[in-house]
């Protein structure tokens, strides 16, 4: 743990993230390095929450490393002091510049900046997976509970509609162990008709009961994406294609990411494009949607450069973004590539081929399996954030709290080196 934290310019890093010790207007348990380090050590960990706190109180190094002495006769007892810090840190985060800090940092222990490593992957949030019917239940589900609230409130009868009735229907449906087409598009027919319904009584609630009803920010997002659910729900069920699926009520903005893996054909969650500078990755580009990794391979060159100060001139990606464009990019900034060669061989083809083959074999062991590694062992395997900077802040730490275990190895080398 003194070496991990070592490794960190946490001064620095919360400097330019504007962090205070008393950000809403009450001294902080945590100073500025303190939440950073919390962070780490989380991911780290790979505990929960409650878990964190927990351990944090019985051990005393987990204290030293965030910077904080709890006294055992009063130890903490809100596992949510957690996800306050990280909520406040997701608030300011700036992923380029922590990344130059980092990279500052690291970089003397580097060898072999000269050569780029591309690919991207999918770090998954913890979702169940999102079917037709379920999605429609628990927009349902919602709007009958707020209905029922909002009656109570307003002490008014609460309006008719098929609840009771649909809701054994869709019981009995999921319980089937096999279930027909027509039984699907019969329990699908229902639910769309009565989350139509809750939502025209809502909408009458609140267009007559104005000034007696406060809707937080919260409400009106959720069920604005209920509204949008339903849209998309209908058009499903008459056969028409649609566009920016949504597959989570809470988390509205993930999207379907087909990845045409053999386990997974498709995925939930971020996908991101990474580079990997000796082991150490950095991130390109993340989204939630969709995208081409393949017209981001200027940009990785252009970030490698940035974050080293070397030109690049070796690159290793996966044959997906050997197209055109890329080729000729590469050809004129003299960058040779793990690409199959097209055309007519050269007169030292021979030296080229033994490149190319040790470039895809250093790609696919250190870049995968840094990925790999990164899910099982940092915290990124089923993201539980709750929301999408909470949910970037968790990879970025746990991507470069994977990196940190990596440079301790590369820093001892460099002390037995200059000894």
């Amino acid at each position: 743990l003194g070496r991990l934290h070592s490794l960190f310019p946490f001064s620095e890093l919360a400097r330019q993230m504007h962090l205070k010790s008393s950000p809403f207007g009450r001294k902080s348990y945590f100073s500025p390095e303190g939440k950073i380090a919390l962070m780490v050590l989380k991911s780290y960990t790979n505990f929960s929450d409650a878990q964190l706190i927990e351990h944090l109180n019985g051990n005393i190094h987990y204290q030293l490393f965030c910077g904080v002495q709890i006294d055992p006769l009063h130890p903490l007892t809100n596992p949510k002091i957690v996800s306050a810090i990280r909520q406040e840190l997701a608030d300011r985060l700036d992923v380029e510049s922590l990344q130059l800090i980092l990279a500052e940092h690291w970089t003397p222990y580097l060898e072999n900046l000269h050569v780029c490593m591309t690919d991207a992957t999918c770090y998954e949030s913890h979702l169940r997976f999102p079917t037709d019917t379920k999605l429609l239940w628990e927009g349902i589900v919602w709007l009958h509970r707020h209905l029922c609230k909002h009656c109570q409130t307003l002490h008014i009868q609460r309006p008719r509609n098929k609840y009771l009735d649909v809701r054994r229907a869709y019981l009995a449906y999921s319980k089937l162990r096999k279930r027909k087409k027509s039984q699907t598009r019969m329990i699908t027919r229902r639910l769309l008709q009565l989350l139509e319904k809750l939502l025209d009584q809502l909408e009458l609630l609140h267009s007559s009961y104005r000034k007696r009803l406060t809707l937080s920010s919260d409400y009106q997002r959720r069920f604005s994406v209920i509204q949008t659910v339903l849209e998309q729900g209908k058009n499903l069920f008459a056969g028409k294609k649609v566009s920016n699926r949504i597959v989570s009520i809470d988390r509205h903005y993930l999207r379907p990411i087909i990845r045409g893996k053999e386990t997974k054909s498709v995925e939930f969650g971020a996908k991101v494009n990474n580079i990997q500078i000796d082991g150490i990755s950095f991130i390109e580009h993340i989204s939630f949607t969709a995208f081409n990794e393949v017209i981001h391979l200027k940009d990785c060159i252009h970030l490698q450069q940035q974050l080293t100060g070397v030109r690049v001139k070796a690159l290793a990606a996966d044959s997906i973004y050997a197209n055109n464009a890329n080729r000729k990019f590469c050809t004129k900034y003299h960058i040779s590539t793990s690409f199959k060669r097209k055309g007519r061989a050269a007169k030292d083809e021979p030296l080229r081929k033994i490149l190319r083959s040790e470039l895809s074999r250093e790609r696919a062991t250190r870049l995968e399996g840094s990925f790999g590694t990164q899910k099982q062992h940092y915290s990124l395997a089923r993201i539980k954030a709750r929301n999408r900077k909470t949910e970037v802040l968790w990879i970025f730490f746990g991507i470069h709290t994977a990196n940190a275990v990596c440079m301790i190895e590369k820093v001892e080398k460099k002390k037995r080196k200059a000894a």
